[in-house]
């Protein structure tokens, strides 16, 4: 169990999307998590930490079935009010899903991996109830616009008082040691300041900015693959056989 919002902070949370240039980057960074995940209509998600369900809509919109799951009452309730029957929306925690194994084709975080006291063990679970892919969306330590949110947290107790923030090599080190030598791919969104939303759009679609490890959002693709329990066969030696000799 992590940090759990409050009314106060469920309330700045929805109002950062309601500036333009926020709701852009919002835009771009679904966008990515789709086009990374590439989902079928008829299947199903997870989405852990799933907040205000700000991250469940674009789910939503392509036609999966789509299951959001909460710590913060706050915020459920909030996401209720805005999808109504469109999403099931469940209350519990990243550490701890109650969900049985392989219970749907993708698991998402969206910059919900910071607000968690374990997030190995939040992977571990989503690895669990996952059976094809996990995308992990962070707001990447590396960027020099999350600093700038760490030192907000620090100053003007915002809710990044209470985020641990993660880089992509981070993250990878955490799949590896639960998975193996899974494959994994990354790109981010650099959230380019100070420009409109048509020319920061272009940019965004750039090989550079999409590979660019210092980006502030990451979105990271785990592909999970199926594991087998092996045993060695058992090596009898052969049985010698006699037989008469007539004479």
């Amino acid at each position: 169990m992590g940090y759990v919002f409050n009314d106060k902070d469920t309330k700045e949370y929805d109002r950062w999307f309601e500036k333009p240039q926020n709701r852009s980057i919002s835009i771009l960074e679904k966008k990515l998590m789709l086009d990374m995940l590439r989902p079928a209509r008829r299947e199903t998600v997870l989405d852990i930490g799933c907040g205000t369900g700000e991250s469940l809509i674009p789910f939503i919109e392509t036609g999966l079935s789509v299951t959001g799951i909460e710590p913060s009452q706050h915020m459920l309730d909030c996401a209720f009010k805005k999808l109504g029957n469109r999403a099931e929306l469940r209350r519990g925690f990243a550490e701890d899903l109650p969900f049985d194994d392989n219970s749907f084709n993708y698991a998402s975080f969206f910059t919900s991996l910071e607000f968690v006291n374990d997030p190995k063990k939040a992977l571990e679970e989503a690895c669990r109830v996952a059976k094809d892919k996990i995308f992990i969306g962070i707001l990447n330590s590396y960027s020099i616009n999350v600093f700038g949110m760490r030192m907000k947290g620090l100053f003007s107790g915002s809710v990044y008082r209470h985020a641990n923030f993660y880089n992509i090599w981070e993250i990878k080190d955490i799949v590896k040691e639960l998975l193996g030598d899974v494959p994994v791919s990354w790109e981010t969104v650099y959230r380019f300041p100070l420009m409109t939303q048509a020319i920061a759009g272009k940019l965004e679609q750039t090989g550079f900015a999409k590979k660019y490890p210092f980006g502030t959002f990451a979105g990271i693709v785990v592909t999970l693959v199926p594991r087998f329990r092996t045993r060695p066969l058992a090596i009898y030696p052969a049985k010698q056989t006699t037989s008469a000799v007539a004479g």
